[in-house]
């Protein structure tokens, strides 16, 4: 299988550090979605990344989706079974599926010139990412990950969103979000996300 996407986007950071996590054989072909004549606009209709192309040819693309996928692929499950477990990490996975959204979404507009930006639409972007945080943090639990004692998506997601507020939207939220900044400290040494981590310098 092959995995398409750049080394900057949260999301395909996020399925690379699944791969990794599940140890599964997946080839990263770096490609941006914004070349006209490469993979990612050739097989996907959307132009986005990331993009997993099976052994079969056949292609996925969203990262959620994607990651659904590879979770059935072998090794240990990053998710739980269909109950009340999935439903709550998957929470958490959409919650930090939206603070990226919000963090890309005030990266565009801050590229505009100057003239042209909103201001209003970057402090809506903003206040979603702080809500979000702050929701996180009312329901961390007192465990080391955030299902209980195992490792997955959840923590996989919701590190990979905040080291891209850090990466694009460098801000001192650990100070206001305490106890979600040791829990961050705590994950983000795991050999996924040190391995999958933003360049610094770009």
């Amino acid at each position: 299988m092959k995995l398409y996407g750049s080394l900057t986007s949260p999301y395909v950071r996020k399925v690379r550090a699944f791969i990794l996590e599940k140890r599964l054989p997946v080839e990263l072909v770096v490609e941006a979605p914004t070349d006209s004549a490469g993979n990612v606009a050739r097989l996907n209709p959307l132009g986005k990344v990331p993009l997993l192309v099976r052994d079969d040819g056949e292609v996925l693309f969203d990262s959620p989706m994607i990651i659904e996928y590879l979770d059935s692929q072998g090794g240990s499950a990053l998710l739980p079974p269909p109950g009340e477990a999935r439903w709550r990490v998957q929470r958490w996975h959409a919650l930090a599926q939206g603070m990226a959204d919000a963090t890309v979404a005030r990266l565009m507009e801050t590229r505009r010139a100057r003239e042209k930006q909103d201001p209003g639409q970057i402090a809506r972007q903003e206040g979603k990412i702080a809500a979000a945080m702050t929701f996180a943090q009312d329901h961390l639990g007192s465990g080391q990950f955030l299902r209980g004692d195992a490792f997955g998506i959840a923590d996989i997601a919701m590190a990979a969103s905040l080291e891209y507020i850090d990466f694009r939207y460098a801000h001192d939220w650990r100070s206001k979000y305490p106890r979600l900044a040791q829990w961050h400290a705590g994950v983000a040494e795991r050999a996924c996300l040190k391995e999958t981590r933003f360049p610094t310098a770009v």
